[in-house]
């Protein structure tokens, strides 16, 4: 059984296409110890990556209230040093970002060559939060998908590569997702009136995303939608994407210098 991450670049994505509850057939166990083994496998490539210094990789985690950013955040963290890793989170702009253009705070976050950056939310909030709650006037955030390609192609060509997440929940998932945090001492601090509030917004949140990942699903940065009702189904297509792409960019550790041995004393 398989279902596709991806959708072809200018065609329009539909989350309704997608089952949030997906998860191929395996079992929990089984799921977990295979995303031990990427993570496990991660620890090499981010490493190596590290040493080389010569490009750096952007993992952009997306995804409505309770869809698993922070779960997600965890088990890739439990797997890169952190010497090599990066976590940034975007929340409500400051006043300082709001003086500023839109990218300007995300744009200081970007990663140093050598390292692995993971967004928690990203500047798509800029196309998709501002627009439901109507922020900002219409004509701003539709111009927004195409500074965000824009955007995105310079980080591109200065060796950045980017591994964009959509975390995909349904709607009773998040319902049992609320009510378990409004139960929990440990978790009710993450919610907050505006999150019930946002829940009555689903459908306007679900175009806005659909949108976002329709106009910004290019060849170079494509959009994955990860199948996000089971926890250890999410972690374990987000471990096998990150490792996929840092194989594919196949780090090398600098070259030795033997002389150096003779200087030993």
């Amino acid at each position: 059984m398989t279902q596709p991450l991806q959708f072809s670049p200018g065609t329009p994505c539909r989350l309704a296409d997608y089952d949030a509850g997906f998860h191929e057939g395996l079992e929990k166990e089984a799921a977990e110890a295979e995303t031990r083994g990427h993570c496990e496998k991660l620890d090499e490539l981010a490493y190596r990556l590290f040493a080389e210094s010569q490009r750096a990789v952007v993992v952009v985690l997306q995804g409505i209230d309770t869809s698993g950013k922070d779960g997600t955040i965890r088990m890739l963290a439990s797997g890169i040093s952190p010497q090599c890793l990066d976590v940034a989170s975007f929340k409500a702009p400051s006043s300082l970002e709001l003086s500023h253009d839109f990218l300007w705070r995300v744009h200081a976050k970007v990663p140093a060559h050598g390292r692995i950056g993971i967004f928690n939310r990203s500047h798509y909030e800029d196309v998709v939060v501002v627009r439901v709650r109507k922020l900002v006037a219409k004509h701003i955030w539709k111009e927004r998908y195409s500074q965000i390609n824009a955007f995105e192609k310079l980080l591109l060509e200065g060796r950045i590569t980017f591994v964009k997440c959509f975390l995909h929940i349904s709607h009773d998932e998040q319902r049992k997702r609320l009510e378990d945090r409004l139960k929990d001492p440990k978790k009710q601090w993450k919610l907050g009136p505006a999150d019930l509030e946002d829940r009555k917004l689903w459908d306007d949140f679900t175009a806005a995303y659909e949108d976002a990942l329709s106009q910004c699903n290019t060849p170079e940065a494509p959009w994955h939608i990860v199948p996000a009702n089971r926890k250890w189904y999410r972690n374990l297509v987000v471990a096998r994407l990150v490792r996929q792409t840092l194989e594919r960019l196949d780090p090398k550790f600098p070259p030795f210098d033997p002389t150096l041995l003779a200087k030993l004393t």
